[in-house]
């Protein structure tokens, strides 16, 4: 009976040492961590009337076009977060958007939700390269597939040469849900300030709420003084105030 106990007290030592390292292995040092690290990157404390418009899972033909031709209407900057496989299809959309003044980042190449390390850095390094090809520029930001992410994947970017960037949490738009187009203006206008990140996606699926969208949240921004600025931009503007500090 004791053996027994002590064989049962054994394995279940074991199970719970091995879920620890699991958690440890896995953990998320948070979000204090990594914004003080500058690793990641969700928004930027500043009274600059300044806000970062960002497009995941593009381009797509129609409406990537469409956002394009919008921004150039209201004289906006933003950052195109790329899936490699679609940048292979259009890369006449990629090599646009990069003349046009708006700033090329790293979505992966397939999109997968989840990744390897290894699998990571080969997604990285593709998905870079075609972007180099078609436009001669590296892109030095990466977004995790669906905002998800773990310190080893955080590492692997890293080592790469990447920041990781992420976004407001009170400014995921959840387009890619088509929630309608009221919902998505009302959910950037009542929660804009300056120095925040707003996500939308230009792929992935149907996109006309969000370009419908974008036709009343762009001016009204503008009428109320706010400039909108690439990831890097709003980074330099958040390292020049510190300097000043």
């Amino acid at each position: 009976m004791t053996r027994k106990y002590i064989l049962l007290l054994s394995l279940c030592f074991l199970i719970i040492s091995v879920f620890f390292t699991g958690l440890i292995t896995y953990a998320d040092k948070g979000r204090p961590y990594y914004e003080e690290t500058g690793e990641v990157v969700w928004d930027i404390n500043t009274k600059d009337k300044i806000i970062a418009l960002t497009f995941d899972d593009g381009p797509h033909p129609k409406y990537t076009a469409s956002i394009l031709d919008l921004l150039a209407k209201y004289d906006a900057k933003a950052t195109f977060f790329i899936i490699g496989k679609n940048a292979e299809k259009y890369p006449d959309l990629v090599l646009r958007s990069y003349s046009e003044g708006h700033e090329l980042a790293n979505h992966t190449y397939s999109h997968p939700f989840k990744a390897s390390v290894a699998e990571l850095h080969a997604q990285l390094r593709k998905t870079k390269e075609i972007i180099y090809g078609i436009t001669g520029f590296s892109p030095v930001l990466f977004r995790p597939v669906g905002g998800n992410y773990n310190d080893q994947m955080i590492n692997a970017a890293v080592k790469d040469g990447y920041k990781v960037v992420m976004w407001s949490w009170h400014q995921d738009t959840q387009d890619w849900k088509q929630p309608g187009v009221n919902r998505i203006v009302q959910k950037v206008m009542k929660g804009s300030k300056p120095g925040d990140v707003i996500l939308f996606h230009d792929g992935g699926g149907d996109r006309m709420q969000t370009i419908k969208a974008l036709e009343e949240i762009l001016p009204e921004l503008k009428e109320q003084g706010y400039t909108f600025v690439t990831i890097s931009e709003l980074i330099k503007s958040k390292q020049q105030q510190e300097k000043v500090q």
